[in-house]
């Protein structure tokens, strides 16, 4: 029976009756270690050189290293092999390498039964091959596997532990991936999530968890690592309720160790001698202190006054001191924040940067306009929290660029206060009495005729190292040695992001004087000692358009897409004489490329400016006011220049969650007899004319909408079909069907999980990104057949519906190290208006 949420939800920490596990029995002081942790979030990578280099270096260097994989979390030797084929790719010798035979179970790939390896943990022969060794690895599965397979059932070390101990206190390094990173602390968090920590529910058995929560499984780890509780695929399954409740609960020196939140494809590396820990890979790492936290009470929820810290590559921790060393490539952002709005409440898959780190970088310490955000987290009846994120006075953020043009946030003492919540729905026809239909008039589609050039449309944020947009843009323009490539910096403030696409053209492969950057623009740029603004007029030079048409390649970057209409349409909106070349030299196949503003100016119908809950509750505006306009408020929309002619684009589509404005948009000005696309950032769009196809590449997804199906009446929405695809998937946009990468199985039929699934309600909703919470918790579900999300504004707001219908498909595969692949077609989704009531 479920327990009731009530005010006196708190009482539930102190009245749990499970043990906090007992210290490690190996009692080894922390600064007696000379050995090294790497501890690797989950979902590491093959091409993730940083942390296997990181890992081989501290074992002795390629030449040197003699490293043993411990197989016994998985349950197969896929992973263990995987891993040893990786060593040798970064220079380990595969002799060097071994796969110890430790194991209480069977694995499913092999003939041999390996649950005959249980008694080697005792064996000396194993005993003595761990002790010459100078790394051990646990791969990725169950944690309990690696615990019950090293220990006795009364907790007491295996010979072989008590070797891999010896190992490392005496300069040896241990790693661990996912249940292998969770092995790593004394307080070993085996399962729950974020709800079932801020219910304050704890078990110490594996039971069947057939609710919407899970409480959190707590047992005793290995305890190699001295500083605190670990947790793991942190930010991808939204984590950090369950971390800190079990901080709160089972840390008993607050006041010296802090909580660690890995993300995946990431490592927190200790360096034991030095007491100090260093972020390594592609996300991050949540600090979560404890020490200020009061105790649970009957007014006092036990995940209150929790300090929140968000570390990425480059910064550092003292892990004496508790003190963090920001990566010097970044700037303080307090004082200096570069957004000034109001942020709504993170509340569901429509909500900007709906991911935790992005929500606090963007919405919080980047944005002068706010002090707190708030967020929720409840069941299907409505049953949860408000979680409310403060600044303080120690309260920081630091902002710098990685891989390109991609933001790099860390973020510093950031205060978390969870309050008991009761949220409740009413579908309301009345809810968005004040929509305001577009005013814009769209454009009427020029004759164009054949076109023989193609497009590749990138949603922002393209990293420098995305090897396949940048290959895919110069290969269509004719190879490195034919490539004439012009770039229009109209859209951004700077020249900075022209030169940096320009230099990144000649990393791969294109020589300097087959790139020119444009004079095109209405405004002058920051840090140049010329007036820009004075290239208005080279629109209409016979000049600027014959330098045009020598070029088989145009790119626009990213900015304000305003701006690049604005430079290339004449006032009456007719085409300016550098647009009409770009035309000429499109249609006779050269390739147009863009990112973010660049993909946004794609459409005839230009999306530039709204966010997706206040176009899809307020309609649309005639007025444009920057940064307030592309962070939120309702539709904005103007003339594009129409490269595409198939459906309306829109970008970032991801991290800002932009779906709700491409619906409303695409209803109201799109031919709905046409798809709309979404594209993700660092991902692209292949758009091949003759073949009137779109190929997904790039690290992320594109979101397809077809509205063909599509009502709408008072608000309501009904038989909108979504599809969230990814690299490899193919659409054809005539026959709007799709073709999905071949690595990918389906999963209809073979579904992996049979669960109930809670609402996504905010920015700690597991797997929050709406391809990935519609992959993972609907299609490849047997146990549900539609989920839901909100999104609300104090008393109104909408309701999604995500529902399974008999064209539903789910695809799944692996890739890059063993991260999940998914693709998704035809989830039918209805939009309903509420009326929102809470109750605290």
């Amino acid at each position: 029976m479920k327990k009731r949420i009530s005010l006196f939800a708190a009482a539930c920490l102190l009245i749990s009756t499970v043990s906090i596990p007992a210290a490690s029995a190996n009692q080894v002081p922390a600064n007696s270690i000379k050995g090294s942790l790497v501890i690797t979030g989950g979902s590491l990578g093959s091409s993730n050189a940083d942390v296997y280099q990181s890992f081989i270096k501290l074992a002795g260097g390629e030449k040197q290293a003699k490293i043993g994989i411990v197989p016994a979390a998985s349950g197969k030797l896929k992973s263990s092999n995987d891993f040893k084929a990786d060593l040798a790719k970064y220079g380990v010798k595969p002799e060097n390498v071994e796969i110890l035979p430790l194991s209480n179970h069977d694995f499913s790939d092999t003939d041999f039964d390996e649950s005959m390896w249980k008694d080697n943990v005792n064996k000396k022969e194993w005993t003595d091959r761990v002790k010459n060794l100078s790394a051990i690895w646990f791969v990725g599965g169950d944690q309990l596997r690696i615990t019950e397979t090293l220990t006795d059932k009364k907790g007491k070390n295996s010979k072989v532990l008590d070797a891999i101990w010896t190992m490392y206190k005496e300069g040896g390094v241990v790693g661990g991936t996912s249940a292998g990173a969770a092995i790593m602390s004394d307080v070993m968090i085996t399962g729950g999530d974020s709800l079932g920590g801020l219910r304050g529910e704890f078990t110490e058995k594996d039971e069947p968890q057939n609710k919407e929560y899970e409480k959190v499984f707590i047992k005793k780890g290995l305890g190699f690592f001295k500083y605190g509780i670990i947790d793991q695929h942190f930010d991808e399954r939204a984590r950090l309720g369950r971390l800190a409740a079990a901080a709160i609960k089972y840390e008993k020196r607050k006041d010296l160790y802090n909580s660690y939140g890995i993300d995946e494809d990431t490592a927190l590396i200790v360096h034991n001698k030095e007491r100090k820990a260093e972020i390594v890979g592609r996300g991050g790492v949540t600090v979560v202190d404890t020490s200020k936290a009061k105790l649970a009470g009957k007014k006092v929820h036990p995940v209150n006054n929790v300090s929140i810290s968000f570390l990425s590559p480059g910064d550092e921790i003292n892990l004496q001191t508790k003190e963090f060393t920001i990566n010097p490539d970044k700037d303080a952002t307090r004082g200096y924040e570069y957004y000034q709005f109001k942020p709504l409440d993170a509340t569901g898959v429509l909500t900007p940067y709906g991911r935790l780190k992005p929500y606090l970088a963007y919405s919080l310490t980047d944005n002068s306009s706010a002090d707190s955000v708030k967020s929720y987290l409840y069941d299907s009846k409505g049953k949860g929290y408000a979680l409310t994120f403060s600044k303080t006075k120690s309260s920081n953020g630091y902002w710098g660029y990685m891989d390109g043009q991609k933001d790099d946030y860390s973020i510093t003492n950031v205060r978390l206060d969870a309050v008991p919540v009761s949220v409740g729905f009413r579908k309301d026809k009345k809810a968005f009495k004040n929509y305001e239909s577009s005013n814009f008039k769209v454009p009427d589609k020029a004759a164009r005729g054949e076109i023989l050039g193609n497009l590749v449309i990138a949603g922002g944020a393209l990293g420098s190292s995305n090897e396949a947009v940048y290959k895919r843009f110069i290969n269509f323009a004719g190879g490195n040695s034919k490539a004439k490539i012009g770039i229009i910096p109209a859209a951004s403030g700077t020249l900075s992001s022209s030169n940096a696409f320009k230099n990144d053209l000649i990393k791969y492969g294109v020589k300097e004087d087959q790139i020119e950057i444009l004079p095109i623009s209405t405004h002058d740029f920051k840090g140049t000692a010329e007036d820009e603004s004075k290239w208005k007029d080279n629109r209409n030079k016979e000049e600027t358009a014959e330098a045009i048409k020598e070029l088989n390649a145009v790119w626009f970057v990213g900015g304000d897409q305003t701006n690049i209409t604005k430079a290339l349409l004449n006032a009456d909106q007719s085409e300016s004489k550098a647009l009409s070349a770009i035309w000429e030299i499109y249609k006779k196949g050269a390739v147009l490329g863009g990112t973010s503003a660049g993909a946004a100016i794609m459409s005839d119908v230009m999306i530039a400016g709204g966010g997706s809950l206040d176009t899809l509750s307020k309609g649309f505006t005639d007025t444009y006011n920057g940064m307030d306009q592309q962070e939120g408020g309702p539709g904005y929309l103007e003339k594009g220049l129409g490269f595409f002619q198939n459906g309306i684009i829109d970008q970032h589509f991801d991290n800002k969650s932009r779906l709700g404005r491409l619906i409303a948009t695409a209803y109201e000005k799109g031919d709905r007899r046409q798809l709309s696309y979404g594209i993700d950032e660092d991902t692209a769009m292949v758009v091949n004319n003759k073949d009137q196809t779109v190929e997904v590449i790039g690290r992320a997804g594109l979101t397809v909408v077809d509205l063909s199906k599509a009502e709408r009446q008072k608000g309501q929405f009904k038989n909108i079909s979504i599809s969230a695809l990814s690299a490899g998937d193919i659409v054809d946009m005539k026959q709007k069907t799709f073709k999905i990468s071949s690595h990918k199985d389906s999963t209809t039929g073979y579904e992996y999980g049979d669960f109930k699934a809670a609402p996504h309600t905010g920015v700690l909703t597991p797997h929050g990104t709406l391809k990935n919470y519609l992959s993972y918790n609907l299609v490849d579900n047997g146990g549900e057949k539609k989920v839901k999300s909100y999104a609300f504004n104090q008393d109104t707001g909408v309701e999604l519906i995500f529902r399974k219908t008999a064209d539903t498909e789910g695809y799944w595969g692996y890739k890059d190290g063993g991260k999940d692949d998914y693709s998704v077609t035809n989830v039918t989704l209805d939009i309903n208006p509420v009326s929102v009531r809470m109750k605290y």
